[in-house]
């Protein structure tokens, strides 16, 4: 698991916890590569139906999930986000990278639809980013 060490946590106003930098960063940066832990089919059921629900990401396809480990479950959700997640299937890790330079103080979002430009609805409401 690899995570630069200028990434912390603490609450985000509204939404729990995220992911915040002490340091500016630029673009295209890997900022985390983060085991996942690849649930069956069964067993995404099950979690479906717990607190977990909110912190699975699709795996691929069908009812197949995963958790991902380290902070990749902690980024928050924005339409307009600063970084994006992939899965390396082979690996079995979640990567996030900078799509655009981030100042220092700021939160990192991921688009939880897969990609930063997909403005699908979510399971919950969206609250608007100051």
């Amino acid at each position: 698991m690899k995570i630069k060490p200028y990434l912390y946590v603490r609450e985000s106003k509204g939404k729990g916890r995220g992911v915040f930098t002490k340091e500016a960063i630029n673009k295209g940066i890997l900022i985390e590569e983060a085991p996942v832990l690849v649930l069956s089919d069964k067993d995404t059921v099950k979690a479906l139906k717990t607190h977990l629900y909110n912190y699975l990401f699709d795996w691929s396809g069908k009812h197949r999930s995963c958790v991902a480990l380290g902070w990749a479950s902690l980024y928050n959700h924005s339409y307009t986000p600063n970084c994006a997640g992939e899965f390396d299937f082979k690996k079995k890790v979640m990567k996030i990278k900078t799509i655009r330079k981030i100042e220092k103080g700021e939160e990192l979002f991921i688009n939880y639809n897969g990609a930063a430009e997909d403005e699908s609805p979510l399971w919950f409401k969206v609250k608007k980013q100051r």
